[in-house]
């Protein structure tokens, strides 16, 4: 998501889908993307709802649908193994408000709510990406999200909860050669991110978005790659934000990091990177501890340091392939890098979402880690 999640990138899809046409999109797409900037600069549309103060989050009422905020999206990623075969996979649901409050219509496929969905899959040992775009909108059972039972769907791509509820839940996305069939299992309760779940993204009032995720579920079922199947089993993230914002001038895009520890524990790291490269002060993140306690970490609590750089031969794009993260107050040291250098979608927006690895230390102890990384704006 996620993407990649954790960001701004849903809005900026959504309104890519308003540009086009519904239905699937084809990968790769090598025609100019839309600017991030000039989609999200400016002020946040107005009528609708804003994070403005934290709020108590209930669940499952808040696992569904917020129509009076302006975006939301559902990120969910996952690392995945079949024997020695590895591969990465993200499934991203966004919605899209068009007005704050739905007028009466005559037409069955009015709708004041458009939903869009991004699948990709890594196919590590193969050394093989795709990425896939599909958009409709909120009629005629199409598109949706709904609280009780869980659902969120754009078309025949869903995540759905089981026996009348959230979990276990089940991801389905198919396109071409390539599709997932997974079913998710918590190993934590929602950890909610910022200030009891109101995660500031700037300085203006607003421009924040409520902010939870799910990060170690457990993951079971079959992958597809170029047509061959795979059982297989592993660990997803689950992101979830709704609000409705803009970037603040001068910022320019976000790097975010989300890791499952060895040691039990996930971190989650987002950098809001301004124009001269440096990070916002709105940049955070979150430690969650091995039993589900987290500690909110702010700007000044860790340091995101690119090691190499890696140029999409398709777009020109020039993004960070390596990093290193400190988080002095917690001794931890990790060395990140891409399971494969070419996870950049090429669809109505740019950017790199893909798997990673870490290996480092805490506390001087050996520390390894496996998970997703987003990075837009470059």
């Amino acid at each position: 998501m996620r993407a990649t999640a954790v960001s701004f990138l849903p809005l900026v899809a959504s309104l890519a889908w308003m540009l086009g046409a519904c239905g699937d999109r084809p990968t790769p797409r090598d025609e100019p993307a839309l600017n991030l900037e000039e989609l999200l600069g400016g002020p946040p549309p107005e009528g609708f709802e804003r994070a403005l103060e934290p709020r108590e989050l209930a669940f499952p009422a808040d696992h569904g649908p917020h129509p009076g905020f302006a975006t939301e999206w559902w990120y969910f990623t996952g690392v995945l193994a079949s024997g020695n075969r590895t591969f990465g996979y993200e499934l991203t649901f966004f919605r899209k408000a068009l007005e704050p409050e739905p007028r009466p219509r005559e037409s069955a496929w009015a709708a004041s709510q458009l939903y869009l969905a991004h699948f990709a899959l890594s196919d590590v040992d193969a050394g093989r990406f795709r990425a896939y775009e599909r958009s409709s909108r909120a009629a005629l059972d199409l598109a949706g999200a709904r609280a009780e039972p869980f659902r969120v769907w754009v078309e025949s791509w869903s995540a759905e909860g089981a026996a009348g509820g959230t979990f276990p839940l089940r991801l389905r996305a198919a396109r071409e050669e390539d599709s997932i069939d997974l079913v998710l299992e918590p190993l934590k309760p929602p950890v909610l991110h910022g200030e009891r779940g109101l995660s500031r993204k700037g300085a203006a009032p607003g421009n924040a978005s409520y902010y939870y995720s799910i990060p170690r579920l457990t993951t079971s079922g079959e992958v597809r790659s170029a047509g061959e199947r795979f059982a297989v089993e592993g660990l997803s993230w689950m992101d979830r934000e709704w609000g409705t914002s803009a970037l603040e001038p001068g910022t320019v895009g976000w790097d975010w990091f989300g890791l499952r520890l060895d040691d039990g524990r996930e971190l989650m790291l987002v950098r809001l990177r301004r124009e001269d490269a440096g990070a916002d002060p709105a940049s955070s993140g979150t430690l969650v501890e091995a039993d589900g306690a987290s500690r909110a970490l702010a700007h000044g609590d860790f340091v995101v340091e690119p090691l190499g750089t890696w140029t999409s031969p398709h777009s020109g794009a020039r993004y960070p392939s390596r990093w290193r993260i400190r988080v002095p107050g917690e001794g931890i040291v990790l060395e990140i890098e891409p399971l494969l250098e070419d996870q950049e979608l090429r669809l109505s927006v740019r950017y790199w979402e893909g798997a990673v690895r870490a290996a480092g230390s805490a506390r001087g102890m050996p520390l390894e880690a496996e998970g997703y990384a987003e990075l837009t704006g470059y």
